[in-house]
Protein backbone atom coordinates (compact mmCIF):
# COMPACT_ATOMS: atom_id res chain seq x y z
CA UNK A 1 0.00 0.00 0.00
CA UNK A 2 1.37 3.66 -0.61
CA UNK A 3 1.58 5.88 2.32
CA UNK A 4 -0.89 8.43 2.76
CA UNK A 5 -1.40 11.18 0.92
CA UNK A 6 1.13 9.49 -1.63
CA UNK A 7 0.17 8.82 -5.06
CA UNK A 8 0.48 5.64 -6.86
CA UNK A 9 2.88 5.92 -10.21
CA UNK A 10 1.07 4.62 -13.52
CA UNK A 11 3.98 2.45 -13.12
CA UNK A 12 3.45 0.54 -9.79
CA UNK A 13 3.85 -3.40 -10.91
CA UNK A 14 0.67 -3.42 -8.59
CA UNK A 15 -1.48 -1.78 -11.79
CA UNK A 16 -0.51 -4.46 -13.83
CA UNK A 17 -2.09 -6.70 -11.31
CA UNK A 18 -5.26 -4.38 -11.67
CA UNK A 19 -5.09 -4.57 -15.57
CA UNK A 20 -4.72 -7.60 -16.12
CA UNK A 21 -7.66 -8.74 -13.51
CA UNK A 22 -9.49 -6.21 -15.67
CA UNK A 23 -8.56 -8.30 -19.03
CA UNK A 24 -9.08 -11.53 -17.53
CA UNK A 25 -12.75 -10.20 -16.72
CA UNK A 26 -13.70 -8.93 -19.34
CA UNK A 27 -12.08 -12.03 -22.16
CA UNK A 28 -13.93 -14.22 -20.14
CA UNK A 29 -17.13 -12.61 -19.71
CA UNK A 30 -16.86 -12.35 -23.63
CA UNK A 31 -16.10 -16.21 -24.12
CA UNK A 32 -19.25 -16.91 -21.54
CA UNK A 33 -21.25 -14.57 -23.43
CA UNK A 34 -20.54 -16.04 -27.14
CA UNK A 35 -21.37 -19.43 -25.57
CA UNK A 36 -24.65 -18.69 -23.90
CA UNK A 37 -25.75 -17.12 -27.52
CA UNK A 38 -24.69 -19.49 -29.80
CA UNK A 39 -25.40 -22.91 -27.50
CA UNK A 40 -28.37 -21.38 -25.63
CA UNK A 41 -29.75 -18.73 -27.69
CA UNK A 42 -29.70 -16.26 -24.28
CA UNK A 43 -27.68 -13.38 -23.79
CA UNK A 44 -25.45 -13.25 -20.68
CA UNK A 45 -27.28 -10.49 -19.15
CA UNK A 46 -30.34 -12.44 -19.88
CA UNK A 47 -28.81 -15.41 -17.69
CA UNK A 48 -27.58 -13.43 -15.18
CA UNK A 49 -30.97 -11.42 -14.67
CA UNK A 50 -32.75 -15.52 -14.73
CA UNK A 51 -30.19 -16.90 -12.45
CA UNK A 52 -31.10 -14.43 -9.54
CA UNK A 53 -34.46 -14.32 -9.68
CA UNK A 54 -33.90 -18.89 -9.51
CA UNK A 55 -32.43 -18.01 -6.57
CA UNK A 56 -34.32 -15.38 -4.75
CA UNK A 57 -37.46 -16.61 -2.62
CA UNK A 58 -40.35 -17.30 -4.65
CA UNK A 59 -38.56 -16.83 -7.26
CA UNK A 60 -39.38 -12.79 -7.49
CA UNK A 61 -37.62 -9.77 -6.38
CA UNK A 62 -38.29 -6.57 -6.50
CA UNK A 63 -36.79 -4.67 -9.09
CA UNK A 64 -34.23 -2.29 -6.73
CA UNK A 65 -32.86 -5.48 -5.75
CA UNK A 66 -32.42 -7.06 -8.99
CA UNK A 67 -30.77 -3.84 -10.06
CA UNK A 68 -28.26 -4.29 -7.24
CA UNK A 69 -27.23 -8.14 -7.63
CA UNK A 70 -27.17 -7.91 -11.37
CA UNK A 71 -25.10 -4.43 -11.56
CA UNK A 72 -27.29 -2.47 -13.59
CA UNK A 73 -28.86 0.49 -13.00
CA UNK A 74 -32.53 0.26 -12.39
CA UNK A 75 -33.32 2.24 -15.75
CA UNK A 76 -31.38 -0.41 -17.83
CA UNK A 77 -32.40 -3.21 -15.99
CA UNK A 78 -36.34 -1.98 -16.58
CA UNK A 79 -35.76 -2.34 -20.30
CA UNK A 80 -33.96 -5.54 -19.91
CA UNK A 81 -37.01 -6.81 -17.79
CA UNK A 82 -39.32 -5.16 -20.80
CA UNK A 83 -37.92 -7.60 -22.84
CA UNK A 84 -37.49 -10.89 -21.09
CA UNK A 85 -41.34 -10.16 -20.05
CA UNK A 86 -42.07 -9.93 -23.70
CA UNK A 87 -40.28 -13.28 -24.36
CA UNK A 88 -42.11 -14.77 -21.66
CA UNK A 89 -39.51 -15.54 -19.22
CA UNK A 90 -40.54 -13.05 -16.37
CA UNK A 91 -43.46 -11.21 -15.54
CA UNK A 92 -44.25 -7.80 -13.38
CA UNK A 93 -46.53 -8.14 -10.65
CA UNK A 94 -47.63 -5.16 -8.08
CA UNK A 95 -45.92 -5.17 -4.96
CA UNK A 96 -48.33 -5.50 -2.25
CA UNK A 97 -48.58 -1.97 -0.14
CA UNK A 98 -46.66 0.11 -3.06
CA UNK A 99 -48.37 1.09 -5.98
CA UNK A 100 -45.29 2.41 -7.25
CA UNK A 101 -43.47 -0.93 -6.85
CA UNK A 102 -43.03 -4.26 -8.44
CA UNK A 103 -41.50 -7.29 -8.46
CA UNK A 104 -39.96 -9.26 -11.23
CA UNK A 105 -41.18 -12.85 -11.55
CA UNK A 106 -39.37 -15.98 -12.99
CA UNK A 107 -42.53 -17.68 -15.10
CA UNK A 108 -41.40 -21.32 -15.85
CA UNK A 109 -40.52 -20.38 -19.25
CA UNK A 110 -37.97 -18.51 -18.06
CA UNK A 111 -37.20 -21.52 -15.72
CA UNK A 112 -37.04 -23.56 -18.56
CA UNK A 113 -34.71 -21.96 -20.55
CA UNK A 114 -32.75 -21.22 -17.49
CA UNK A 115 -31.95 -25.09 -17.09
CA UNK A 116 -31.26 -25.31 -20.67
CA UNK A 117 -28.41 -22.83 -20.39
CA UNK A 118 -26.84 -23.39 -17.60
CA UNK A 119 -24.85 -26.78 -18.29
CA UNK A 120 -23.92 -24.59 -20.79
CA UNK A 121 -23.00 -21.62 -18.70
CA UNK A 122 -21.25 -23.81 -15.97
CA UNK A 123 -18.69 -25.61 -18.46
CA UNK A 124 -17.53 -22.21 -19.73
CA UNK A 125 -16.66 -21.31 -15.85
CA UNK A 126 -15.10 -24.34 -15.29
CA UNK A 127 -12.91 -24.13 -18.66
CA UNK A 128 -12.48 -20.90 -18.65
CA UNK A 129 -11.96 -20.11 -14.30
CA UNK A 130 -12.01 -23.06 -12.22
CA UNK A 131 -9.68 -25.27 -14.19
CA UNK A 132 -7.00 -22.17 -13.82
CA UNK A 133 -6.38 -22.65 -10.05
CA UNK A 134 -5.86 -25.29 -7.85
CA UNK A 135 -8.95 -25.38 -4.49
CA UNK A 136 -6.58 -23.67 -2.52
CA UNK A 137 -5.93 -20.43 -5.22
CA UNK A 138 -9.70 -20.24 -5.44
CA UNK A 139 -10.35 -19.93 -1.68
CA UNK A 140 -7.92 -17.67 -1.18
CA UNK A 141 -9.00 -15.81 -4.27
CA UNK A 142 -12.56 -15.90 -3.20
CA UNK A 143 -11.78 -14.38 -0.03
CA UNK A 144 -9.36 -11.52 -1.40
CA UNK A 145 -12.19 -10.74 -3.84
CA UNK A 146 -14.73 -11.05 -0.85
CA UNK A 147 -12.92 -8.30 1.06
CA UNK A 148 -12.95 -6.12 -1.70
CA UNK A 149 -16.78 -6.54 -2.01
CA UNK A 150 -17.29 -5.43 1.11
CA UNK A 151 -15.11 -2.76 1.11
CA UNK A 152 -16.48 -1.47 -1.83
CA UNK A 153 -20.20 -2.07 -0.55
CA UNK A 154 -19.22 -0.05 2.65
CA UNK A 155 -18.46 2.73 0.54
CA UNK A 156 -20.93 3.09 -1.67
CA UNK A 157 -22.92 3.09 1.29
CA UNK A 158 -21.19 5.78 2.87
CA UNK A 159 -21.02 7.81 -0.23
CA UNK A 160 -24.59 7.72 -0.14
CA UNK A 161 -25.64 4.99 -2.82
CA UNK A 162 -27.38 1.58 -1.97
CA UNK A 163 -27.54 -0.04 -5.56
CA UNK A 164 -26.46 1.13 -8.85
CA UNK A 165 -28.13 4.32 -9.11
CA UNK A 166 -27.54 7.15 -6.16
CA UNK A 167 -30.25 7.03 -3.67
CA UNK A 168 -32.93 9.36 -3.62
CA UNK A 169 -33.58 7.84 -7.18
CA UNK A 170 -37.33 7.11 -8.25
CA UNK A 171 -38.70 3.57 -6.74
CA UNK A 172 -38.86 0.38 -9.03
Amino acid sequence: MTPEGESISPQDWRLGVWRSFLTAHARVNDLLANDLATQAQLPLPWYDVLVQLAEAPERRLRMAQLADNVLLSRSGLSRLVDRLAKEGLVSREPYPGDARGTYTVLTREGLARLRAATPVHLAGVEALWLSRFSDDELRSLGAMLDRVVQAASADRVTAGRSGPERAGSPPD
